[in-house]
C-alpha cells in the first residue's frame, strides 16, 4: 500500500483497514510458527503497511 493510496481515505477507512492487516499479520505468523508460510516477504510487507497506516492517522489527528 502506498502512501499516495492513504491520503485520499478518512481515518475510519485507516482504522478499518489497519485492523484487517493486523488480522491478516496474526494469522501468517500462526503459519509461519507452524511452518505452513510460503511467501515470508509478506509478513514485512503487511508490517510496512501497517506502519504508513499508523503514520496517517497521526498526521490526520495532529491537523
Amino acid at each position: 500500500m502506498k502512501i499516495e493510496e492513504l491520503k485520499d481515505m478518512t481515518v475510519t477507512e485507516l482504522a478499518a483497514k489497519g485492523r484487517d492487516m493486523r488480522l491478516e499479520l496474526f494469522n501468517l505468523k500462526l503459519q509461519q510458527v507452524s511452518a505452513q508460510l510460503e511467501k515470508t516477504s509478506r509478513i514485512r510487507t503487511l508490517r510496512k503497511g501497517i506502519a504508513r497506516i499508523e503514520t496517517r492517522m497521526s498526521q490526520l489527528r495532529i491537523k
